[in-house]
């Protein structure tokens, strides 16, 4: 099953080969770049950006789940999957299986692996989650060093990594938070690295971090949205043009359909559900074939714009679950299946996923990762 096929998502490969090069050129030579693919590349198509990837030649992938581990590995035999999410005690089974390297924040997990490598006679290798101040998943700093003696110490398993996560290094130009959690994690890698006397991967970095803080760069750095050529933020924007560093990304992601009608109502008539809106002249209306279902925002009723002939065609009435109406009184010659533009450019116009957070009052993440993952994902 799939979404209408008159929606399509385009991925342009040469904006996401660039990006990868721009990060891997960004970083030390010792440190390992893991994207982040969660959430069907944060909307973009897990399928298709793996591939590009490893074209690339990537081949450290970060997941949120076991489903999305086990679709890297159908991809690639010889990848190297991270998952940063919870994996059930029922599912370790089969993530040992696959190979996949779990991240861990409860004991029972690492309890699960090591009874699961041994009855599969493998060495299974885990990463340690600490908390440093986002108080999300994560060993409390008091409980690390044992979490980490168990690791070691039990059979079948091997502490590969330890990571943290930042709570604010996105959404400010002032850093101190962000700075006392290097700080802690600085000193918990310190004191697990002693005790457990074996050589595991520090990393912490996510796309700000990486951008912003060198130091932060340890052995890995997971690269999330701006892999995609998307800021995390517009702060993380101007922290990085204040000091100097030359970050250039590219969006990858252009989301288009077509108009199904073309119509013209007469001054005062109302449009869609609910009748929040009037003509206040008569008007030309085109009808386009998505709607919330296929994760374009409800909140752009009656505020949101598209692209049409390169111009912009405003939504008028209620987004539907399946179709939007638009404006074209003003666009010369719009008729039936001519190209609409979601996201993307257009002639001179584009419209950003920045734009359409701002509209909808969210972020960029979220209007990305909510394009339907059934729509058509054409690499270009």
């Amino acid at each position: 099953m799939r979404a209408s096929s008159l929606s399509l998502v385009e991925i342009n490969e040469n904006n996401l080969s660039e990006n990868i090069r721009l990060f891997k050129n960004h970083l030390g030579k010792n440190v390992e770049f893991a994207p982040v693919i969660k959430s069907n590349a944060y909307g973009h198509g897990l399928r298709e950006v793996v591939g590009i990837c490893l074209k690339n030649g990537v081949s450290t992938f970060c997941v949120a789940s076991l489903e999305e581990a086990l679709l890297v590995r159908e991809l690639s035999s010889e990848a190297r999957i991270i998952c940063l999410g919870y994996v059930s005690i029922k599912e370790v089974r089969e993530a040992v299986g696959k190979s996949i390297e779990l991240t861990v924040f409860n004991e029972k997990t690492i309890e699960q692996v090591s009874k699961q490598s041994v009855k599969q006679k493998k060495k299974s290798q885990i990463h340690l989650k600490v908390e440093t101040g986002t108080n999300r998943q994560g060993f409390l700093p008091e409980k690390a060093i044992k979490a980490a003696l168990l690791a070691a110490s039990s059979e079948g398993v091997m502490l590969r990594g330890v990571s943290t996560h930042f709570a604010n290094i996105e959404d400010t130009t002032e850093h101190e938070f962000a700075i006392g959690q290097m700080k802690i994690f600085a000193e918990i890698t310190k004191n697990i690295k002693k005790v457990t006397k074996s050589p595991i991967q520090i990393h912490n970095a996510c796309s700000a971090a990486t951008i912003l803080f060198p130091e932060t760069h340890n052995d890995l750095v997971r690269v999330g949205i701006s892999l995609y050529g998307i800021w995390p933020s517009k702060e993380t924007f101007l922290s990085s043009k204040i000091s100097g560093k030359n970050f250039s990304l590219k969006p990858v992601l252009s989301w288009k359909t077509i108009i199904s009608q073309v119509k013209t109502v007469e001054k005062g008539s109302f449009v869609g559900y609910g009748c929040t809106y009037k003509t206040s002249t008569k008007s030309k209306l085109a009808y386009i074939p998505i709607g919330y279902y296929d994760g374009y925002d409800r909140s752009l009723s009656n505020i949101g714009w598209v692209l049409v002939r390169g111009k912009r065609a405003p939504v008028r009435g209620r987004v539907c679950m399946n179709v939007v109406i638009i404006d074209v009184t003003d666009i010369k010659g719009a008729k039936l299946e001519d190209e609409v533009v979601l996201l993307g450019r257009q002639g001179d116009e584009v419209i950003t996923a920045e734009i359409m957070a701002s509209l909808c009052g969210t972020i960029n993440y979220e209007i990305l990762s909510r394009i339907n993952p059934l729509i058509k994902r054409n690499v270009i």
